[in-house]
């Protein structure tokens, strides 16, 4: 396969958790992977290109499509999975909180998905999904999640918005709604409590959530769609 030919990821968070099982989901089907976040380390694999940088600053995001460009020579799909949350009673959010969760959950989306967006319109077509939280669609008293819903709230609508305009440009952009995944970010004896605010009585496991953004690639009639994989909170309690 010749690298103009091979299709092209970049994937943000790509680090741990639900981004490196993106990278290795894309990998497996194919694609070429330009993945950034704070900390990630160089891979082996020459179809992955790995690139640090803090994602809430618009130069990273400019680096790594630069990148992507330079090594690939083009870009095909944008997951912008990296996201930061943080749950508190709203009048306890600082402003340390509030500069922390926009930067990453709405400028980290904002620059890069321009950027890629300009670059699959030069290429006749592309797909972006955005990583949100179910929490937007139904609010829950048990976690008190402000920040979570005014970010990943105004992602569910960019998404929508961005379907939209682009719907006869080739460019589909879709969202994946969590509910809470097993990753390394929760602890383990956390996990009971956190199991029980689904009615399905479990927490998700990362493969479900890649499941479901490999199914949004490979679905070239689906744009808009907010795709709920949250063990039925998204329907109620």
């Amino acid at each position: 396969m010749s690298v103009s030919a091979q299709k092209v990821v970049v994937i943000t968070g790509a680090s741990q958790g639900i981004g490196a099982g993106l990278v290795d989901a894309y990998r497996k089907l194919g694609y070429a992977v330009v993945a950034t976040s704070r900390g990630i380390a160089a891979s082996e694999d020459p179809n992955v290109l790995t690139i640090q940088g803090d994602i809430a600053d618009p130069a990273t995001a400019e680096r790594v499509i630069a990148a992507g460009l330079e090594r690939f020579g083009r870009i095909d799909s944008l997951v912008n999975n990296a996201g930061i949350f943080v749950a508190k009673p709203f009048t306890e959010y600082t402003q340390e909180d509030y500069d922390a969760v926009t930067g990453v959950n709405l400028t980290g989306f904002f620059r890069i998905t321009q950027l890629a967006i300009e670059q699959m319109l030069r290429q006749g077509g592309g797909h972006v999904v955005q990583i949100t939280t179910s929490l937007v669609d139904h609010a829950y008293s048990a976690v008190p999640s402000v920040l979570a819903s005014l970010t990943k709230g105004g992602l569910q609508s960019a998404t929508k918005s961005l379907a939209i305009e682009y719907a006869t440009r080739g460019v589909r952009s879709n969202a994946v709604a969590l509910g809470i995944i097993k990753t390394p970010m929760h602890e383990e004896g956390f996990h009971e409590t956190l199991a029980a605010l689904h009615p399905m009585g479990r927490m998700g496991e990362i493969g479900d959530i890649v499941d479901a953004v490999v199914y949004l690639e490979n679905a070239p009639f689906v744009t808009g769609e907010i795709l709920h994989v949250d063990g039925g909170q998204n329907a109620g309690h």
